[in-house]
């Protein structure tokens, strides 16, 4: 308990999967937490349950001029802001060839954009508090070949570069703000469930054949724990480094048996 105890974090994306997941571990110990979502419903209902350190605020990430207003809520009710996890994102299930125009912009401008804006305006957040912590959430198909989830690979690779930009441009800079990816590899979470049902359809397969593309699925939590570690001062000569959690699949041949 209160590994993180006085921060203040922003986490996207947080009504249901990793985010949901990271919200509730940094509030178990000890961080006010701002969990945004554009699902407003199921946002404030993990927000409620959280109680009073948890705060709902409707965000679509897309939207550069909704991230300031919500950085700006933040530094009037708390007064500071410590930690930004980039969670949100979306998948489109389609290979290169079958990826429309409309689904690549859609699926880069939530992943891409969304965590751009949130970094270049988190950090001039965390710089009048004197210091943080960027949590950006990729992917293993950020880093490997996964034909299947063109779009999203393609967002989750500049994800991974971007973290790496910001964080030697902060350390140069000597704002003591760091910036690490972390790469999940298959995690029980509702896109992956929609991944596989995707992936079923897409190869005329049945979902147990798709879901045979992922090694056992591990859960949210297990991403979460490294989220609070990356928020916590455990972490605070680590930045610039991607953090793989994926039970070995990136480095087995074939899939890691159960």
């Amino acid at each position: 308990m209160g590994r993180v105890a006085g921060k203040v974090a922003i986490v996207t994306g947080a009504a249901s999967g990793l985010g949901e997941a990271s919200a509730r571990l940094l509030v178990r110990e000890g961080a006010r937490v701002v969990l945004t979502d554009i699902n407003e419903t199921r946002g404030k209902e993990v927000a409620d349950s959280l109680g009073e350190n948890a705060v709902f605020m409707k965000h679509d990430v897309r939207d550069e001029g909704q991230w300031i207003a919500i950085i700006n809520r933040i530094l009037a009710r708390f007064g500071r802001l410590d930690v930004l996890v980039n969670n949100a994102g979306v998948v489109v299930v389609a290979d290169v060839e079958h990826t429309s125009l409309e689904d690549w912009r859609f699926v880069n401008e939530v992943g891409t954009d969304g965590t751009f804006f949130g970094c270049k305006h988190g950090i001039a957040a965390m710089r009048k508090s004197g210091g943080g912590s960027i949590i950006n959430m990729s992917s293993l198909a950020g880093i490997g070949g996964y034909p299947l989830v063109f779009a999203y690979a393609a967002s989750k690779g500049a994800i991974r570069a971007m973290s790496k930009s910001i964080a030697v441009h902060c350390a140069q800079n000597r704002y003591n703000i760091r910036c690490n990816s972390v790469h999940p590899g298959g995690i029980a979470t509702p896109m992956v469930q929609g991944f596989i049902k995707g992936a079923a359809t897409v190869t005329s397969g049945t979902e147990e054949s798709a879901a045979k593309l992922f090694s056992k699925l591990g859960e949210p939590e297990d991403v979460a724990h490294m989220v609070v570690y990356l928020a916590s001062d455990e972490s605070k000569f680590v930045s610039g480094a991607e953090f793989v959690i994926d039970n070995t699949a990136s480095i087995t041949e074939g899939v890691v048996p159960y």
